[in-house]
Formats: structure tokens, sequence, C-alpha cells
């Protein structure tokens, strides 16, 4: 009985050596340092986000998938953009439609 409790702490004493020694070795296995808590490694431009832009984009990740406030944030970023642009658009189109109307008058058919 005894010989088998001294088997038990020996392993017990080489599995703890070994595991030691791979986290020392080898560390936590992150790639970079963890963020301090709060911080956010998801980035946008102030302005003028591109498709590249949101394709870059990491978002922090929890037990459940992403954190909901990043992912969002960047929704409202980018649909705020999109409303924009859209409304830039609009208005150009409209300032040009008159001309528009005009070139296809003179062109003879």
């Amino acid at each position: 009985m005894t010989t088998a409790l001294i088997y038990l702490l020996i392993m017990i004493l080489v599995a703890a050596v070994v595991f030691l020694l791979a986290s020392l070795v080898f560390g936590r296995g992150e790639e970079l340092a963890a963020l301090p808590p709060g911080a956010s490694p998801t980035q946008l431009p102030a302005a003028g986000a591109s498709g590249d832009d949101l394709r870059a984009l990491r978002f922090q990740q929890t037990v459940r998938g992403y954190k909901m406030s990043e992912v969002d944030w960047v929704l409202d970023r980018v649909a705020g953009e999109i409303d924009a642009l859209r409304a830039r658009v609009d208005e150009l189109e409209r300032r040009l439609a008159p001309e528009v109307e005009e070139v296809q008058e003179e062109v003879p058919r």
C-alpha cells in the first residue's frame, strides 16, 4: 500500500516538474501580450473606413464568442458611414439629374 502511495507521489512530482518546465520554455502560448482590462484590439480610422480596414478588424474573444460591445460599435460605425455615403450619392444624383436630362435631349435618336 505504501509503495503505491510513494509511486503516486513521485508521478505527481514528475508531472509538476514537467509542467513547470514546459511553461517556462513555451510560455502561455500567446502570440501577443494580454491586453489590459477594458482595452480593445478593435481599431478603425476616425473616418473613411475602407474594405481593407474592415477585413483587418480583430475582435476581443470571450467565452461565448466575440465581445458584443466591440461588434456593436463596429456595426454602428459602418452603418453610419454607409448611410452618409448613400446620402452623398443621392445628393450628387439629384444635382446631376437636370444635366443628364439635357444631354439626353440633345442626343438625336
